[in-house]
């Protein structure tokens, strides 16, 4: 008995400098979120928040709502600078795209360099390059890319290379001129309209900020699913082409369902990753953010820049709740058959 009380002691104590930390990094802020949440001020609160500030679940209902009430007026008002649905809708977008075009495309790369190719190992620091490079940093690079073709645009010279930018500067500026009322009788031409600003509209911008997400994260992705390819016994692969299976149906029958759980994983990271990015949008953006909301580049805004920190927090929360959410449905779509989630 003596015994078996030393043992637990000792485990405790070497857990307990990784249980703190975990606490403290992790428990704690999340609680003084949640906390926060339910309060409206402007200030960083140095003391325990006051009854007149507690607002309850106000903050989370104005997130939600479309129109607000104005407490001088009474008059209902557009709710456009804290309403947190369009932000979300376009974290879903992202996080689709991220699952249904960039994970297809790294783990086609796996498979064809798992095979033994010339050069493999070349070509596997070529794809992860991109993730050891700051965000901040190909946010810069992008920016370059997507300047209009008067400010050196890459893009945009490419296009007038190819001869493809009038059609295409002029499909994107009649959508634009659709979608807004106050472009609808512009002299301009759509094709002026646009001019190859991809940064400014909404009808670009999130697909403008997705493509550098694409560029920079397919490669850790691949390299993931890489080891894992690598991982397959070769006596499966081997009996497989003894009773001549194409290579096809043995990445299908073999391969993938043997790397589930990685792709488990990266489907995990892939829609947490997009529900919460930030850095790379505020940066390819900045000043244009309002074309593509994002929840991060909201809590930033009305934390930092408005110094509502009540409403911040709450977006917070709703972030946090999703990624859980997300991360127990898709284990969930991953379980097989009588295996329990962990």
């Amino acid at each position: 008995m003596k015994r078996s009380w030393t043992y637990r002691l000792h485990i405790t104590l070497f857990l307990l400098p990784a249980l703190i930390l975990f606490i403290g990094i992790l428990i704690a802020p999340i609680a003084m979120s949640v906390y926060y949440s339910l309060y409206d001020f402007d200030s960083i609160p140095s003391s325990t928040l006051s009854s007149e500030d507690y607002v309850g679940l106000d903050n989370y209902k104005t997130l939600f709502s479309k129109t607000i009430i104005s407490e001088k007026t009474g008059k209902a008002r557009a709710n456009a600078d804290r309403y947190l649905g369009e932000g979300l809708i376009n974290a879903f977008i992202l996080a689709a795209l991220s699952t249904f075009i960039q994970l297809p495309l790294a783990l086609f790369i796996a498979l064809k360099l798992s095979k033994g190719i010339r050069g493999e190992r070349t070509y596997l620091s070529i794809f992860f390059m991109p993730v050891l490079i700051s965000t901040v940093i190909i946010g810069r690079l992008w920016m370059n890319i997507y300047y209009p073709s008067g400010m050196g645009g890459i893009l945009n010279k490419i296009l007038e290379a190819l001869g493809l930018d009038q059609y295409v500067f002029t499909k994107i500026g009649d959508q634009i001129r659709s979608n807004t009322p106050l472009l609808q009788k512009s002299a301009k031409t759509s094709y002026d309209i646009f001019g190859g600003n991809w940064l400014a509209y909404k009808e670009t911008a999130l697909i403008a900020v997705f493509i550098p997400i694409l560029w920079q994260y397919v490669g850790y992705h691949m390299l993931l699913m890489y080891a894992g390819i690598k991982g397959v016994p070769a006596d499966l692969l081997e009996a497989a082409q003894l009773d001549g299976c194409t290579e096809g149906q043995v990445n299908r029958h073999i391969v993938i369902p043997y790397i589930k759980p990685i792709l488990k994983v990266c489907v995990i990271f892939a829609v947490t990753g997009s529900l919460k990015s930030f850095d790379l949008a505020y940066t390819l953006l900045k000043d244009n953010v309002d074309k593509a909301w994002l929840p991060s580049t909201m809590m930033y805004r009305l934390s930092f820049l408005n110094t509502k920190l009540g409403i911040g927090s709450a977006i917070a929360v709703v972030l946090i709740v999703l990624c859980f959410a997300f991360a127990l449905l898709i284990n969930l779509a991953f379980r097989d058959r009588g295996e329990k989630v962990s």
